[in-house]
């Protein structure tokens, strides 16, 4: 499996995701964490036959669900707590 990061985005994405957490999550650490995020990036035009690069302060199975369901609400197929789209 390759890695999660191609080493040329390595450095930047860390940065990113230790700001992202602090700035939501302040000190807390661990599960005391109230924000879990994910960031994705990928190359203009080479999404389908390129590779996506992402990092996460999450658990994966948590990560997974929060893609499926962004997924569904990009596809028109969420619905809410009211029955709607």
């Amino acid at each position: 499996m390759a890695e999660p990061i191609q080493s040329e985005h390595f450095a930047s994405m860390n940065v990113l995701a230790n700001f992202l957490d602090e700035t939501f999550n302040g000190d807390k650490k661990g599960h005391d964490r109230e924000i879990s995020f994910v960031l994705l990036i990928s190359r203009f035009g080479q999404i389908d036959n390129g590779r996506v690069n992402y990092i996460s302060n999450g658990e994966r199975e948590d990560i997974i669900c929060m893609l499926k369901e962004i997924t569904a609400r990009f596809e028109g197929r969420y619905l809410d707590q009211k029955g709607t789209a």
